[in-house]
């Protein structure tokens, strides 16, 4: 790893007092030269005409919409111009806005990029052209947040990197919600290789899941330039909530550093997908019991993986709290590198589920671990013995000294478990109390915290519920539901009496609210749709009472619809104690019915009854183009009777061969289905379509009178487990031998499933 030179470091209180001293004319040392102030980026273009080495320009405070800022200046070490915001975060950047830096020696301060997005392929570019780089450049205290295209899959970048010697810190990357990378650190050309950025104290906000390829939060090069060096250092980092795929960081290139930097409650890994020479050291995975949440991947040759902590770790195959892969023999620069070379030492994972080796293993991946070494590590998890788990042969990886908690089976000789108690430190880092054990993560492991990283001047979100937290607003009987819920605020809970309301409008839903009843409200509606989730909007729905009896007589109803157009946030929808009839007045009357590009993270239905229903319950088939998209994460039906439904119970679709996602995920439990698949529309003749769910646990349940139950497998490693259910086997029609069925009898005692738990912690 080459020295980091040249790079202007100004920490944020010395750009506070900068400011002051330039605002009243005081010499720091050195003269500041100019007092410069602009109000639009006109202004800016004209004063860093003539701007000088060692000046200060300073924006107003303010909106500025629809304004490209181009900063091209040349600074020195020891005099680097300073572009700055008269406050910092007191410039706003809205509408089409972004940045361009190029020159040398420039340093950009406090600014607040809100309500709109990139008019181009990035929100910040360290360069102006293909030819205009910056080199040795700084960007700080500055604050990216929601500026996502609307167009879900439209793609973009929010920060690329280009050029040599460059620093990105103390800055806020927050809420991005359409397709492409956070933050790219970019190699495409001789002058921004072995570029030997410093990326450090920011702080990577909350992400959700983008359910397609092109999540990531960081990427530092692309398989094309993956052979050659970046020497990029990622230090002191908080990645938060960053789940958009399972890639949080996709290295991509040689000799990078990963260190210190924390992640907590990720959905992913720190993957090395790419290039050689990386090392990941003394950095921390906090999953704490959430699906998915991961650690490091290793692919390819000389990757060293030293001194870091998992704890709560839940991910698996691809998404494990350590995770080494087979390669692909004679690989193209696209694919998967054997392992080769790599350290795997003196780590510790504590009540990690998965440790993963030769994963991935299949035709194509033959391609075994040789000449690695997985030691001094410690593996703790007193609730699951099957920690380990190896796809085809570990001969090339060599195991020693590694500590087990007594009832996790060792995969191999170079594990030894060990009678000891866990103890936790004043930094929340779990130990074993045994001062004989060298195995481990060093006694002094420390991570930057939270408010180290990021703005000054920030506020970074907090973790809160989705319902629930907002006004308590009584409904009398008979009310106009539309305009009562027209000034809608986020959390919201309505409260319907009793009786009857009839809606002859759509109701817009674009904050997360609860409608409930606690006397059985009946709510019946005469235009094609009762409610309308627009993007922003999540739905809980309580002890209410959905009629059919007014909609109109055409083709096309839904209870609920999601917006007709490209939603970049996800969505909820949470139904329980509720009961939906007589939804037949024609055919094809849907539940739920979605459209291209929207994603729902998770769909929780519960304590329910449907019956004379003419469609399909959940409709979530709306991404067909076979590209690894799909309409929602988490489905889950608990405790539900269906009676006399016409199309199917759930139409569920994720097509194509990508691996960059999760899920989707079905749980049904406690359910009873009768009479479902018989409406003279559905055609396919079928009670369920899942194609390419990743999980179909179903259990306890009751299947009478239904047509072809249809499960289709393709990417990934699919689990369908059919288990306690009173269900005639000539019904289902399974794609492959990846399913299990098992006692299929309904159990009188059987205990909850996964399902249900999972519907608790929604």
């Amino acid at each position: 790893m080459k020295e980091l030179k040249n790079i202007q470091l100004i920490n944020p209180v010395t750009l506070s007092l900068l400011l002051l001293l330039v605002m009243f004319g005081t010499e720091c040392g050195s003269k500041v030269n100019t007092q410069n102030s602009v109000a639009n980026a006109e202004e800016l273009k004209l004063k860093l005409s003539l701007a000088a080495p060692g000046d200060t320009i300073i924006l107003a405070n303010g909106e500025w919409k629809d304004a490209e800022l181009v900063i091209k200046a040349n600074g020195t070490e020891e005099a680097p111009i300073v572009v700055m915001a008269e406050t910092l975060g007191g410039v706003q950047l809205t509408g089409a806005s972004n940045l361009k830096l190029a020159g040398e020696y420039v340093v950009v301060s406090g600014l607040h990029f809100t309500n709109g997005y990139t008019p181009t392929a990035e929100v910040i570019s360290f360069k102006i052209k293909k030819d205009q780089l910056a080199n040795n450049c700084r960007i700080t205290q500055t604050l990216v947040e929601n500026y996502s295209n609307p167009e879900r899959h439209e793609s973009d970048y929010w920060v690329g990197m280009y050029g040599k010697n460059n620093r990105f810190d103390h800055n806020a990357l927050v809420g991005k919600g359409n397709k492409g990378v956070t933050m790219a650190v970019r190699l495409n050309s001789q002058e921004s290789l072995e570029n030997n950025h410093l990326i450090d104290h920011n702080y990577f906000g909350p992400r959700e899941n983008l359910g397609a390829n092109g999540g990531e939060t960081l990427r530092i090069g692309t398989s094309h330039y993956s052979l050659s060096f970046s020497n990029t250092q990622v230090i002191n980092n908080y990645f938060d909530r960053c789940d958009g795929e399972h890639e949080i960081i996709s290295n991509k290139s040689c000799g990078n550093l990963f260190k210190g930097n924390v992640f907590d409650e990720c959905v992913g890994t720190l993957t090395f997908r790419h290039g050689n020479e990386n090392t990941a050291e003394s950095n921390a995975f906090f999953g704490n019991g959430k699906p998915h949440t991961g650690g490091i991947r290793v692919i390819n040759e000389k990757q060293k993986v030293l001194n870091n902590y998992g704890y709560g770790l839940t991910g698996h195959r691809f998404r494990g709290a350590m995770v080494v892969m087979n390669g692909v023999p004679n690989s193209p620069i696209n694919r998967y590198n054997q392992v080769i070379d790599s350290e795997i030492n003196n780590n510790t994972f504590i009540n990690c589920d998965y440790v993963q080796l030769c994963a991935g293993s299949d035709e194509e991946r033959s391609a075994i671990p040789q000449s690695t070494s997985i030691s001094n590590n410690i593996f703790w998890n007193e609730a699951k013995d099957d920690v380990f788990t190896a796809y085809d042969d570990i001969s090339g990886i060599s195991f020693n000294d590694n500590i087990i908690s007594p009832n996790i089976k060792p995969i191999a000789s170079g594990f030894k478990g060990v009678d000891a108690e866990l103890t936790k430190n004043q930094n929340g880092i779990y130990s074993l109390n045994d001062e004989s054990i060298t195995a481990g993560i060093t006694a002094d492991f420390s991570v930057v915290s939270k408010e180290a990283t990021g703005p000054s001047w920030y506020t970074k979100p907090k973790n809160s519920k989705t319902f629930g937290y907002g006004r308590n607003v009584a409904v009398e009987e008979g009310a106009n539901l539309f305009d009562v819920m027209k000034d809608a605020r986020a959390g919201d809970v309505y409260t319907l009496a009793g009786g009857e309301y009839l809606l002859e409008k759509k109701v817009p839903v674009s904050v997360p609210i609860t409608v409930q009843s606690t006397e059985g409200a009946v709510l019946k509606f005469e235009k094609s749709n009762l409610f309308v989730i627009e993007n922003g909007g999540a739905l809980q729905m309580e002890g209410l009472v959905i009629d059919g009896a007014e909609c109109p007589d055409y083709a096309g109803n839904a209870v609920v619809s999601t917006s007709r157009y490209s939603m970049n946030k996800n969505y909820k929808l949470f139904i329980n104690n509720c009961e939906f009839r007589d939804l037949d007045v024609n055919h094809s009357f849907n539940i739920l019915r979605v459209y291209k590009n929207t994603f729902a993270d998770s769909i929780l239905i519960e304590n329910s009854k449907f019956s004379d229903v003419s469609g399909t319950i959940l409709e979530l088939n709306q991404e067909s183009d076979d590209i690894g998209i799909y309409n929602a994460e988490f489905v889950i039906l608990n405790n539900n009777s269906f009676k006399n439904i016409g199309k199917e119970i759930v139409n569920l679709h994720r097509g194509g061969s990508d691996e960059s996602t999760f899920g989707p995920l079905l749980f049904i439990d406690h359910c009873s289905f009768e009479k479902v698949g018989y409406g003279p529309k559905n055609k396919g003749g079928k009670s369920f379509t899942l194609h390419g769910v990743q999980k179909t646990m179903i259990s306890n349940s009751v299947f009478d009178d239904i047509k072809t139950f249809d499960i289709f497998h393709t990417v990934g490693e699919p689990i369908t487990k059919i288990s306690d259910c009173n269900i005639d086997q000539s019904k289902l029609a399974i794609s492959d031998k990846t399913a299990t069925l098992s006692n299929l009898k309904l159990a009188k005692n059987a205990k909850g499933s996964d399902g249900e738990k999972l519907g608790s912690a929604l």
